[in-house]
């Protein structure tokens, strides 16, 4: 009969399973530090997420930022403000999407213009195979007759 592990051997690997669990703060994203940051991008260079939904394990950018959304949002500060720090800190490329104003409005205008001027191309090229072809011209007859008796020559060299 086998013997079981006394209470204290029990205690230990419990607590250092618990250990072995333990995670950050920063791991732990609640639904606040989600919502502040899909507004920002996550500049760590190695991906295109956003600070709330960046995946790397160790990133070294997404990680503190979480932690700093937590503190400012601890400290009663609204997600405009917060993101706004960010911003100031990080320029312009801090944010997912850019602004809509000023020169970042061709960022937002240009698909559906294009969009609209690919589908001017498109209707433009099926007007136009839809016209008719020109006629063609006439030929002489005189003319047509002299090239059908060269190929016919031609032909019997050939058998």
């Amino acid at each position: 009969m086998p013997r079981l592990p006394n209470l204290k051997v029990a205690a230990l690997a419990l607590m250092l399973a618990a250990l072995s669990l333990a995670q950050i703060s920063s791991e732990f994203i609640t639904p606040e530090i989600r919502r502040v940051g899909s507004r920002l991008a996550c500049l760590c260079g190695s991906c295109k997420n956003s600070v709330g939904d960046c995946a790397m394990l160790a990133c070294h950018y997404s990680g503190p930022a979480r932690e700093k959304i937590h503190q400012e949002q601890s400290a009663g500060k609204s997600d405009d403000a917060i993101v706004a720090a960010f911003v100031g800190k990080e320029g312009i490329r801090a944010l997912v999407t850019p602004p809509a104003q000023g020169f970042n409005i061709l960022a937002w205008w240009m698909t559906p213009i294009m969009v609209g001027l690919g589908l001017a191309l498109i209707w433009w090229f099926v007007v136009r195979m839809r016209k008719p072809a020109a006629p063609l011209p006439e030929i002489d007859p005189k003319l047509l007759a002299r090239y059908q008796d060269s190929i016919e020559k031609d032909l019997a060299k050939l058998d």
